[in-house]
């Protein structure tokens, strides 16, 4: 598991934009050329003269400088080798099982240097984080308007990249006669010491989301989280909950048969354990919960012109497509659905889930967080 995603609570916070620094937005106007451009301060491509002088000027860096970004995750793999191919450019990846934190830390211990990361990937609550410390530069993709106003920061601080919603995957097999298809159902006593949750809701984020969940789906809101706490007391007095950490391993053993999880992350489990075990997977349509995870820019980047075109590669259809050929939701995933430029195979793949996500703030985050430490020790013993 990429470590910096079970640090933060907050990863579902994408109302963090209404807390953030506030700055206004930095001019946008054409540069009128490539020459003499200073990428540390150009905050959109046509500022930097186009495309053409983007690309050019990061060809001539020749490298970027990446972290935290392990190649099994979301795809980043072949995000990164395509990227190489594409442009002639050598990217850098340092300590790629690290943490978001770790990820602020080498912006700060590495600055000035030839090795200070040029790009992090980083969820929401460091995302603000990093802002408020001044960590990062101002850039809006070409892409900017297709991005959710409350997906970003105004001034192109950050921006959100890819994530998904709490699903609920389960062994199709040993439910045959009677599959779960709501969080009211695992109460039932065929789900006797067989649902799991990723980590404890207290430090991982995916467990945390899973009570938020069930929360909604419970007459609970954003404002109340309380109704998902009540919910696994009940899940876990009738000896349905276990606390074992779900993995493809646990599943192909039947040491689980249900996990309440992100999508991606449950949809990627089913293509693991593909052949051995038939694992299903759907987002309860009275519990749609969403986290999404930021990428910014370094204001200090080593490689500022690279840097800027990442970010370009990212937000396109091809790098939108890939995280999502990753099991991951791009951002841009409604507008390249309206623009037809998704990729309906690897979408496929995916659970169905109808509307937009919404988020709580971080007046809601914080308070919920509150209650889970204070009363997920008594729930799960």
């Amino acid at each position: 598991m990429k470590n910096k995603y079970a640090l933060g609570l907050g990863l579902g916070a994408l109302g963090l934009v209404a807390a953030a620094c506030g700055s206004s937005s930095s001019s946008s106007s054409s540069s009128g050329g490539s020459t003499g451009v200073n990428w540390s301060t150009v905050t959109s491509a046509q500022q930097g003269g186009g495309m053409t002088a983007l690309i050019a000027a990061a060809k001539k860096e020749g490298h970027l400088n990446v972290i935290a970004l392990p190649p099994g995750w979301a795809n980043y793999g072949e995000l990164i080798s395509t990227f190489e191919k594409k442009y002639g450019i050598t990217i850098n990846s340092q300590n790629p099982n690290g943490s978001s934190a770790e990820e602020l830390a080498a912006l700060q211990s590495e600055k000035g240097t030839s090795k200070e990361p040029d790009v992090v990937d980083v969820g929401p609550s460091f995302a603000l984080l990093g802002a408020q410390k001044g960590l990062f530069a101002s850039y809006k993709v070409q892409a900017w308007n297709q991005i959710p106003t409350n997906a970003k920061d105004p001034s192109g601080k950050w921006f959100f990249d890819y994530g998904g919603y709490i699903s609920i995957g389960y062994n199709a097999t040993a439910f045959a006669s009677n599959p779960p298809t709501s969080f009211a159902s695992l109460l039932q006593s065929q789900y006797r010491g067989a649902v799991a949750l990723n980590g404890n809701p207290t430090s991982a984020g995916a467990a945390f989301g899973a009570v938020y969940a069930a929360a909604l789906a419970n007459g609970g809101s954003f404002s109340n989280i309380q109704p998902g706490l009540n919910y696994f007391k009940q899940l876990a007095q009738a000896g349905n909950y276990v606390p074992v950490q779900s993995s493809p391993a646990v599943i192909e053993s039947g040491q689980i048969k249900v996990n309440i999880d992100w999508d991606y992350l449950n949809s990627a489990y089913a293509q693991a354990v593909k052949g051995k075990v038939n694992w299903k997977v759907f987002v309860p349509a009275s519990a749609k919960y969403a986290s999404y995870y930021a990428q910014a820019i370094s204001a200090n980047a080593p490689d500022p012109a690279a840097a800027r075109l990442w970010e370009e590669f990212l937000y396109s259809a091809q790098g939108q497509n890939l995280w999502l050929k990753g099991f991951a939701r791009p951002i841009l995933l409604p507008a390249m659905q309206a623009a037809g430029t998704v990729n309906s195979a690897y979408l496929s793949l995916l659970p169905p889930v109808s509307g937009n996500p919404t988020f709580p703030t971080t007046a809601q985050l914080s308070q919920a967080q509150q209650l889970v430490a204070q009363q997920w020790p008594t729930i799960s013993g």
